[in-house]
């Protein structure tokens, strides 16, 4: 038996995908409404050795597209309608952490919002993500 949350059990099972996985991303805690994953400042910077800013979005979107499918449940799929993001400063070093908060569940749109925090707890972005929801069998 796994000592895993449900929602942690579910990532593990899921996977993150490829580009989650190379930039370092770990998630702590996972639900449809609050998760927390942390990712790497080194390997992720932009050449004067801040954090990039896509970076960020990666993070952000991994988080909200992870939550939205976890929402959609068995047999439906979520799949990202819009996203943005405000950087309001820049890590250097260590860990980012970033917290994504469900903003609405629905049964055709997932809003959430991440926000990033160095090691000090300054925030260094915020990103907002609205993902569809449709059933798989009308994927084309």
């Amino acid at each position: 038996m796994s000592d895993l949350s449900p929602g942690l059990e579910w990532v593990r099972h899921r996977g993150i995908g490829a580009l989650a996985e190379r930039m370092g991303v770990r998630f702590t805690e996972f639900t449809a409404e609050h998760s927390v994953a942390t990712m790497p400042v080194e390997g992720n910077t932009q050449p004067v050795g801040l954090m990039h800013g896509g970076a960020y979005v990666v993070l952000g979107e991994s988080m909200g597209s992870m939550a939205a499918n976890y929402h959609a449940g068995p047999g439906r799929l979520a799949v990202g309608l819009d996203i943005n993001a405000t950087h309001t400063g820049s890590a250097r070093s260590g860990l980012v952490t970033a917290t994504c908060t469900a903003l609405h569940l629905g049964r055709s749109v997932a809003v959430h919002e991440i926000v990033i925090v160095d090691e000090a707890g300054r925030r260094c972005s915020t990103v907002r993500i609205t993902n569809l929801i449709k059933d798989l069998s009308t994927q084309g």
